[in-house]
């Protein structure tokens, strides 16, 4: 399967993206294909809503997102990274998830697998209810196929993530991917 992980932290070696790297050495042990697209530091301009794109491209902006969409529509899962700030995703991912307005019946008709990765400092139950209900909704409006969440409740430092168990959640999420 090709994978492609959207990293939305603009903190490269963070918590959520060292649940990706664990996530990413998990699935390609297990034969798949992985690509990482680091959203966070591409030339991404927001959406402007002109509409010029059609609903299905091309954007009339001019930035890194066209390569970016080829990625995502020669993959079979798309994983979602993020950090959590103030109880969602990152403006580095949710300024490219904006951009699938010009690609959105591609990404509908594919049925492509997905994923979320988050890492929060909160460890309150309620902490990912936003997150995951905007995850949720993403995934019905893609049309895309859950296979699931690592949560990283605790893990606002690289340290305590490295204490975590979470981990080893994302490593298993990867590496029981079918």
């Amino acid at each position: 399967m090709k994978i492609v992980i959207l990293e939305g932290s603009p903190n490269q070696k963070g918590s959520s993206n060292m649940l990706a790297d664990c996530f990413k050495q998990g699935a390609e042990e297990a034969g798949h294909t992985v690509v990482v697209i680091d959203a966070a530091h591409a030339d991404i301009h927001p959406c402007t809503g002109c509409v010029h794109c059609g609903y299905e491209g091309p954007c009339v902006q001019k930035d890194e997102v066209e390569s970016i969409r080829k990625k995502i529509l020669n993959a079979d899962m798309m994983v979602f990274v993020t950090p959590l700030y103030y109880y969602g995703m990152s403006a580095q991912l949710k300024i490219l998830i904006d951009r699938f307005c010009a690609f959105n019946s591609s990404i509908q008709r594919k049925h492509m697998k997905s994923a979320l990765i988050a890492a929060a400092w909160n460890s309150d139950d309620w902490t990912f209810e936003a997150l995951e209900a905007h995850y949720k909704t993403l995934v019905k409006y893609l049309n895309l196929q859950d296979i699931g969440m690592v949560l990283g409740y605790g893990c606002g430092t690289p340290s305590m993530t490295r204490h975590s168990q979470f981990l080893q959640q994302a490593y298993n999420m990867g590496n029981r991917l079918k």
